[in-house]
């Protein structure tokens, strides 16, 4: 109090600095296993910086995208996985950069709360952390909010934004795409990152169930059969590129098969799938089934099962996927490119 005035500190208007200093001390010292000597400063300045690599490239190129992991985080806090919710974040804005023939290079983050919690948020940059690892990417940075009354407590939001490089001639844009191309579909492990409104709303608010329900198709609970991890494809992926057997690529993501499929075929084609011909995960069919959700509408939400899908002439087919099964991965001939003024078609 000064002058019989109560002064306010930012503290009882709901924002800590120094708990915002610890989490940063948090996320400096764990981030450092995934810094590539790349890497000139990184959490803790105002800005990191990246020396731009060139080895072996002509033309680089940076690729970029900002993405997040949705309503998913609902499920991710409900059960207290927090871990989950960085592996998907990196995953996601991996797979992003990957469809375009590019390798990651970096990523920063953006943790918003309520009230800053520092074990949530360790466990936040643990999943990053690991995700990063695999795919050869460094977390270098990002922004950490506290912004009382914007977030419900216990929940959060979770962005990325990544920087991968590709070299201009080895761009994978789907220009050279044919008919007569065979589409070849990565399996996902479930719904990934997208779709989560719509499965919450059938399952949890239509139906009722709870994350611990078992069901018999899926052989899980229904709260883990949702956390099943947004599946990175870099590190099978990579090895076709350095190849240059693939021609398209295409993460599904919002707007499923038909939406992302569309985007990387030149005009006038079209891509034949064949439903048999890859195993759609249970969670789906619990979902069409407890939702009432039509076939259509599934195909448009959700992934189905083809996490990320590839684009070969089709006298690469055999050896793209004689690769990937080197690697001890699964893939499935799903498809082909046909002449067609619809983008997406299921035989």
């Amino acid at each position: 109090m000064v002058g019989g005035r109560i002064c306010v500190k930012y503290k009882d208007a709901g924002v800590n600095i120094d708990a915002a200093k610890t989490v940063v001390g948090i996320i400096a010292e764990k981030t450092k296993a995934t810094l590539s000597h790349d890497v000139l400063k990184g959490v803790g300045p105002f800005g990191a910086m990246y020396r731009v690599p060139r080895d072996g490239m002509s033309d680089p190129v940076l690729v970029s995208t900002i993405d997040g992991v949705g309503t998913k985080l609902k499920i991710c806090c409900a059960m207290g996985r927090h871990e989950e919710a960085g592996y998907d974040l990196v995953s996601h804005c991996a797979n992003d950069v990957l469809a375009q023939g590019a390798l990651p290079l970096f990523i920063l983050d953006y943790i918003a709360m309520s009230t800053l919690d520092s074990a949530v948020v360790g466990k936040i940059v643990d999943g990053m952390v690991r995700a990063c690892r695999e795919c050869g990417c460094s977390l270098v940075g990002g922004e950490t909010a506290e912004l009382p009354e914007t977030y419900p407590q216990d929940e959060y939001d979770l962005v990325g934004c990544m920087i991968g490089i590709v070299n201009a001639e080895d761009i994978v844009d789907g220009k050279s795409i044919i008919p007569g191309d065979v589409v070849i579909g990565l399996p996902s492990t479930g719904l990934h990152t997208n779709g989560y409104s719509l499965a919450r709303k059938a399952l949890l608010e239509l139906r009722g169930f709870a994350l611990s329900d078992r069901l018999g198709e899926l052989k899980t609970t229904v709260g883990d059969a949702l956390l099943a991890p947004h599946r990175c494809y870099v590190p099978t992926v990579r090895p076709l590129l350095e190849s240059r057997l693939i021609k398209g690529i295409a993460h599904i993501t919002g707007g499923g098969l038909p939406g992302n499929v569309d985007r990387i075929l030149p005009k006038g084609l079209g891509v034949e799938m064949e439903r048999s011909s890859w195993e759609i995960p249970p969670i789906f069919g619990v979902i069409r089934r407890e939702g009432d959700v039509s076939e259509d509408e599934m195909y448009r939400t959700f992934n189905m099962g083809i996490g990320l899908v590839l684009v070969t002439a089709r006298d690469d087919a055999d050896r793209a996927m004689d690769g990937i099964a080197a690697l001890g991965e699964e893939s499935r001939r799903v498809g082909e490119v046909v002449e067609s003024g619809k983008a997406f078609t299921l035989k």
